[in-house]
C-alpha cells in the first residue's frame, strides 16, 4: 500500500543493486531501532607481546607442522603448512565421479572439476601484537610490495589462473593464529565471486565502449561518488580518498560497515602500483583500518581481500580494476554482530543501516589510532 509520506532512504525499506555480481540487498534501516536480546560476543581486551614464544607464526618459531620459521624482521612469506589446494594431484575421472555420482549420472547434474594450486601464509610483520592500523606507513608499503612479489612470480605459472590476496582478521573472523598475517591462494581456475566480477566489468565495457573506448564500471563508479560527494557530505559514502585512492561504503553494501578501497584511476592489479601510487594504498588502508577500530574501540574484525586481473595472460585481464573489500561482521557495538541467516540465507542479503550512515560513522572517526596515536603519523 502506497503511503502519502515522503520516501527517506534512512527510515524505509528498499532494495539496492550490485552491478558488480548483478545480485541486490535490502535495506531495512527501521530495524536498527529494534532492542536486541540476541547474541553478544565477548569483546576482546587481550593484550599481547611483541613476540610469543608458543606462537606457531612468531620469528624464529617451530610451526605444528616441526617447520621452522625464519628469524624474520620484516614480512615473511611461507607455504601453508595445511594448503587447501595442492600443485600436484591427480584428475577426477570418470571412474572416480562414478563412485559418488552413480554409474549413470548425468553430466548436466553432477559436474566435477580437479582443481591445483597452491598457498601461501604472508605474516605482515615479525611483531605479534601489531595489525594493519598499528603498523607505519613503511611497514604496510613493504607489506603491498610483498603482494605485488607474490602476485607477479604466481602470474608467471601458466598452471595458475587466479591469485586470492586475503587477511580473516579476528576470531570472529575464524582467524586461527592472532599473529597479524594474510593468505595467499593462487588456483588453477577464477573463483566464483571474481568470476561475476569479471562479467560485469566485461558487460559494462563492452555495452558502453562505443561512446567511450575505456569505459570502465569502477572508474565510472569513482567518479559518480566523488560527484556525489561534492553535492552534500549527508549523502555521500566516501569515508577518506586521495589522490590514487578512495575508500568508500559501497552504495549496495551488505555488511553493516562493509568498505571497497578502489584505484581511482584504471589499474588492472596490484603489478601496477608504482612506488607513489603504493606509499597511497598504505595510507588509505591505515586510515581506513584505523577508523575501524576507533569505531568501537577494538580490534576490528574484518575479511579483508584483494580482487584484481587474474593474471596478464587471461582474456579478459583489461576489463578488470584493482580494489580491495572489507567485510566486517559487527553492527552495533564490539559485542553485537550481524549474522546471515534466515532471510539472508534463503531469500537475499539484508542490512539495519543504509551505506550513507555507517560511512557518516566511519569517516567521523579519528584518523589517530585509540591505542597508539604516534603510528598515525607512521613513526
Amino acid at each position: 500500500m502506497l503511503s502519502e509520506e515522503e520516501f527517506s532512504f534512512a527510515d524505509h525499506s528498499h532494495r539496492r543493486f550490485n552491478p558488480l555480481t548483478g545480485s541486490w540487498v535490502l535495506c531495512s534501516p527501521h530495524r536498527a531501532k529494534r532492542p536486541w536480546l540476541g547474541q553478544v560476543e565477548e569483546a576482546s581486551s587481550e593484550q599481547r607481546p611483541t613476540y610469543d614464544p608458543t606462537c606457531f607464526l612468531c620469528p624464529g618459531n617451530k610451526r605444528a607442522t616441526g617447520a621452522q620459521n625464519d628469524c624474520y624482521t620484516s614480512t615473511y612469506v611461507f607455504p601453508n603448512d595445511y594448503a587447501a589446494v595442492h600443485a600436484e594431484q591427480p584428475d577426477c575421472s570418470t571412474e572416480s565421479l562414478a563412485l559418488v555420482a552413480g554409474e549413470n549420472a548425468s553430466s548436466d547434474l553432477f559436474r566435477v572439476e580437479s582443481t591445483r594450486g597452491q598457498c601461501s601464509v604472508v605474516c605482515f610483520s615479525p611483531r605479534h601484537d601489531a595489525t594493519l592500523p598499528e603498523l607505519s606507513l613503511g611497514e604496510i608499503s613493504q607489506i603491498i610490495r610483498t603482494w605485488q612479489s607474490v602476485y607477479g612470480n604466481l602470474s608467471a605459472d601458466p598452471s595458475i589462473a587466479y591469485i586470492q590476496l586475503f587477511e580473516n582478521k579476528g576470531a570472529a573472523m575464524g582467524c586461527s593464529n592472532p599473529h597479524p598475517h594474510g593468505q595467499v591462494w593462487a588456483l588453477s581456475a577464477v573463483p566464483s565471486e571474481p568470476a561475476k566480477e569479471i562479467e560485469s566489468l566485461k558487460a559494462y565495457h563492452q555495452a558502453h565502449a562505443s561512446t567511450n573506448p575505456n569505459a570502465c564500471l569502477l572508474c565510472a563508479y569513482v567518479r559518480a561518488e566523488e560527484e556525489n560527494a561534492a553535492a552534500g557530505e549527508q549523502s555521500s559514502r566516501i569515508v577518506l580518498q586521495n589522490e590514487s585512492f578512495m575508500a568508500l561504503v559501497p552504495f549496495w553494501a551488505t555488511w553493516p560497515f562493509e568498505t571497497m578501497i578502489v584505484a581511482k584511476r584504471h589499474v588492472t592489479s596490484i603489478a601496477s602500483l608504482s612506488e607513489p601510487r603504493i606509499a597511497d594504498l598504505a595510507e588509505i588502508t591505515q586510515g581506513l583500518t584505523c577508523r575501524y577500530d576507533n569505531l568501537f574501540q577494538c580490534s576490528f574484525p574484518y575479511s579483508m581481500g584483494l580482487h584484481q586481473a587474474p593474471t596478464a595472460a587471461h582474456p579478459d585481464a583489461a576489463y578488470c580494476h584493482f580494489h580491495m573489500h572489507f567485510y566486517p561482521p559487527l553492527l552495533r557495538s564490539a559485542t553485537v554482530r550481524k549474522f546471515l541467516v534466515g532471510f539472508e540465507m534463503m531469500a537475499e542479503p539484508q542490512r539495519d543501516l543504509t551505506a550513507e550512515q555507517a560511512a557518516s560513522r566511519l569517516r567521523a572517526q579519528s584518523p589517530i589510532h585509540y591505542k597508539k596515536p604516534s603510528l598515525a603519523n607512521g613513526t
